[in-house]
């Protein structure tokens, strides 16, 4: 009798699954695409865990904060798995960054990519502007185009960033913490010790200009 009754709720079980299975594959045999809810956040969703701290689509409000809207999707990958695996400083992007799959990434990255930079409106020194541009021209636009705004795979924006942000990461770059490229690294410490951090200040100012 008990071998009965079990063998029962293993044929009922299995019709249920089997009933399941069926809805999703249709009447006919033939496979179709799961429900949404099925497959994962979408980017818009996920853009949604970001807009705490970057803004709404990226935007960011707050000086320590860069905008991450307009970034190229490979530039925005890159720095995802450089917060995952610590090779990028961080105070909360690296557990952040953690929390993410691959999938995700991709998601938030083409998400990101697709919404228009918006520039900080803060203010700055004009006269430090103006040296700043001639900075930028001799030392940064080969690689960071058209006056900083061109965002090319591998490079971040540079013109209406917030300073604060900038200035915080360029410390993080000069003090080893950040590592650099080659190219990088010569332009910037040649740059760093004929000028200082006063050639620094007015590049930020030319960079704030770009509104």
């Amino acid at each position: 009798m008990v071998m009965k009754t079990i063998t029962r709720v293993l044929l009922v079980a299995g019709l249920a699954f089997g009933m399941s299975s069926a809805a999703i594959a249709g009447s006919h045999g033939k496979k179709k695409m799961a429900p949404k809810t099925l497959m994962g956040a979408s980017g818009l969703a996920l853009s949604d865990t970001c807009a705490g701290c970057h803004g709404t689509d990226g935007a960011s409000g707050g000086p320590g904060t860069p905008t991450i809207s307009g970034l190229s999707e490979p530039y925005f990958a890159e720095l995802m798995a450089g917060f995952k695996s610590g090779e990028i400083p961080s105070t909360i992007m690296g557990r952040i960054a953690k929390g993410y799959t691959g999938d995700e990434v991709k998601k938030m990255a083409t998400y990101f990519g697709g919404k228009p930079f918006v520039p900080a409106k803060q203010s700055y020194d004009k006269a430090k502007a103006a040296k700043g541009a001639k900075l930028h021209e001799k030392n940064c636009e080969k690689c960071h185009e058209d006056g900083g705004t061109n965002v090319k795979d591998d490079t971040g924006r540079l013109a209406g960033q917030w300073t604060h942000y900038l200035k915080s990461t360029m410390a993080d770059y000069i003090s080893g913490k950040r590592e650099m490229t080659r190219k990088m690294k010569k332009k910037v410490m040649k740059l760093h010790t004929k000028g200082g951090d006063a050639a620094f200040d007015e590049l930020m100012a030319y960079y704030a200009s770009q509104q």
